[in-house]
């Protein structure tokens, strides 16, 4: 079979997939699981950048999505006007004695040498920490006191919500920036543990900066870049539309609120997935897969490895941004706890590799598809686990168990996808196409 029709053919099941959930479930279910199917994929697109391309180890992704929620939250919520006057000035001076902390550590390093380089540093440190705490603390602790029950945080920008998906692209490249020039050069498992690392510090610092985010307190209520239920409920054109095609117009106006966000969604999976694969059949992309294949002969043709690294690292972390900001949109709230490693990096992974590394196609396939037997893992699971264990009789312990024991074949599922994937299709359902590893070296070279 052809790598097109390949392609068609595994599309086409998932979407009779999709149909079927709509056709024996509910089409709001099916729309539900589109669009966290769309995000996975675009999530799963940001991965492949980075391992597909360049063969980047990176297990933070949660972090680089939590910064896309923080994003939706900084851009869409309307400024706390209150907490600016108590403690605004106060985390203005602090933000500014950090850059002036960063700019003294910076001029002493290139001033001295040596031991006096190590001792001025540490001690330009220390006291650009001490200044810094001096304004910080009772900035926080006067914004985090004003009207704690509703507010308690900053706020944010108070502009429409889907400027945040672009602003979540930025703080997660931004981001991706900092902590790639300080690990990019690690192994590719002490990246891995850096990466999860920082991720994780990331989290920490959302759930307990309560100024910032109201920590695990959630900011709830986001504005909508779509219409509202209860106003399309009263608008006459929406009765009228309701009416022609005899729908409830309660259960219809959910309905077309998911549609509307299915059609945002999938125009930003359209819009990455047509610029990522004109990245990947490039000179560019060529060359970072000859990276990718064989390091040091790229570098002997005076490629600047680490350099690329860090441009593609870059980049897959914007594009997980973008989704994490789009997710916080879909969701309505920010709520850091629902930030897991399960979630949000190895679903992903998983996603990546089953659909087939280093193909955007197969990426967003496996988006689509392990999001959908993520979801319906648990219902198909108890349906089935009721019906064998339905000659036992409804007192049996043991079917009692067995049915509670249901919600336990997500992860089984995802495990035993995964050794199958990895035992029949190491490459994927859809694997990489193009030519052998010393063909992209040789276009690489000439190319670039």
């Amino acid at each position: 079979m052809s790598q097109r029709m390949r392609i068609v053919v595994l599309y086409g099941i998932m979407a009779a997939l999709l149909l079927v959930v709509g056709v024996f479930q509910s089409w709001n279910l099916a729309i539900t699981i589109i669009n966290l199917c769309l995000i996975s994929a675009i999530m799963a697109l940001g991965v492949n950048i980075q391992w597909g391309y360049a063969g980047i180890f990176n297990v933070g992704i949660m972090g680089f999505a939590a910064l896309g929620g923080l994003a939706a939250v900084v851009v869409s919520m309307p400024p706390v006007m209150g907490a600016w006057e108590v403690g605004g000035a106060g985390i203005g001076m602090a933000f500014l004695m950090l850059v002036g902390t960063v700019a003294a550590v910076y001029f002493v390093r290139r001033h001295t040498t040596g031991n006096t380089r190590f001792w001025a540093t540490i001690a330009t440190s220390i006291v650009g920490y001490f200044v810094i705490r001096y304004f910080y603390d009772p900035a926080v602790d006067a914004i985090e006191s004003f009207d704690a029950a509703r507010t308690g945080y900053l706020g944010g920008l108070g502009l429409p919500i889907i400027f945040s998906w672009i602003v979540g692209g930025v703080f997660a490249a931004a981001a991706a920036w900092l902590i790639g020039k300080i690990a990019l050069g690690l192994r590719a498992d002490y990246l891995a543990i850096a990466t999860l690392g920082i991720s994780e510090i990331i989290i920490a610092i959302l759930k307990n900066e309560e100024w910032l985010t109201r920590g695990v307190k959630n900011v709830s209520g986001l504005p909508r870049p779509v219409a509202y239920e209860s106003g399309l409920q009263q608008a006459d054109w929406f009765l009228n539309l309701s009416a022609w095609l005899g729908a409830n117009p309660v259960i219809f106006s959910t309905l077309y609120v998911r549609l509307s966000y299915a059609i945002l969604f999938a125009i930003v999976l359209i819009i990455i997935m047509w610029l990522a694969e004109r990245a990947l059949n490039s000179p560019w992309g060529r060359m970072m897969r000859a990276i990718r294949d064989n390091r040091d002969a790229a570098e002997a043709m005076g490629k600047d490895v680490k350099g690329r690294h860090l441009q593609v690292f870059i980049l897959g972390s914007a594009v997980v941004g973008v989704a994490g900001a789009m997710l916080t949109t879909l969701d309505g709230q920010l709520t850091p706890g629902q930030y897991n490693p399960l979630r949000f990096t190895f679903l992903i992974w998983v996603m990546v590799i089953v659909g087939g590394s280093g193909n955007n196609w197969g990426a967003v396939l496996g988006g689509f598809l392990i999001w959908f037997l993520w979801v319906e893992a648990e219902p198909v699971g108890a349906w089935l686990m009721n019906q064998l264990t339905m000659p036992l009789g409804p007192g049996s312990g043991l079917r009692a168990h067995l049915l509670d024991a249901a919600p336990y074949m997500r992860p089984l599922l995802m495990g035993v996808i995964l050794l199958l994937v990895l035992r029949f299709a190491p490459k994927g359902l859809i694997p990489e196409s193009g030519g052998s590893p010393p063909t992209a070296a040789k276009k690489a070279a000439v190319e670039t």
